[in-house]
């Protein structure tokens, strides 16, 4: 009798100890690159991401490079403000609120998947792709994080420009990502040329409209246009939450 009522009570602590880690919130990393459309994250996906990570039950973590900026952009003209010069880590903290950490500390141990949102500190600050576009190479934390979550066959998601880094890293692997749609001559999808970039460095590409997402099984890899379409503010967050919502449903 005691013996069998020992055996059930084992049982049921088996039952709920697995019941309680499968309920354990996902840790999510998000990669940022500064603050700000032009020489930074941009703010509206890192903001689309962050809110639809909390929402779905993520614990956030928040990374930048620990380094300068690779110029200041004056965002009312567009142009380059002279003699300005700021820190990637630094200029992302106002994203993450403070709470931030040098990109060196990120590793596969510590999240269960990682997100990088675009803006052009993805091309500026984490890559060199707006300077030397196919010809580009990638920050070495950078492109070693990706390696370590690729390798631990943890998801991966991108948005805007920021699959081009997963083209560069992961083109030998066969990625496949989508960039938006090709130039239509309406003007909505300006930088539609990171496309042929994209495709010279090994990856697959696949035309989706901004509320859509490409998930690569393979490679475990999600990414969505988010502003590389000249679109609406609700366009572009709900498609970067969809793809969060993906991201989620692969770990």
């Amino acid at each position: 009798m005691f013996s069998l009522t020992r055996t059930a009570f084992r049982n049921l602590s088996v039952r709920w100890f697995s019941s309680s880690t499968s309920l354990q919130a996902p840790t999510v990393a998000v990669v940022l690159s500064g603050s700000g459309v032009y020489d930074g994250s941009e703010i509206h996906e890192a903001s689309a991401a962050l809110v639809s990570l909390t929402r779905d039950g993520a614990d956030v973590v928040c990374f930048a490079p620990d380094a300068p900026q690779m110029h200041v952009i004056d965002h009312t003209k567009g142009a380059p403000s002279e003699h300005d010069t700021r820190n990637v880590l630094a200029e992302s903290a106002r994203i993450s609120r403070g709470n931030i950490k040098p990109l060196t500390e990120l590793t596969s141990g510590v999240a269960d998947a990682v997100f990088f949102p675009g803006g052009f500190g993805a091309a500026k600050n984490l890559s060199d792709f707006a300077v030397k576009g196919a010809d580009m190479t990638v920050n070495s934390e950078v492109e070693r994080v990706i390696k370590e979550f690729h390798g631990s066959k943890k998801p991966i998601g991108f948005c805007c420009i920021a699959p081009m880094l997963a083209a560069k890293v992961l083109g030998g692997s066969g990625v496949t990502i989508t960039l938006g749609k090709a130039d239509d001559g309406s003007g909505k999808w300006p930088y539609a040329g990171s496309i042929e970039a994209a495709k010279a460095l090994g990856a697959n590409t696949v035309e989706k409209a901004v509320d859509e997402v490409v998930v690569d099984e393979a490679n475990k890899v999600v990414t969505s246009p988010a502003f590389m379409y000249e679109g609406k503010f609700h366009e572009i967050h709900d498609g970067v939450a969809k793809a969060i919502s993906t991201l989620l449903g692969m770990i």
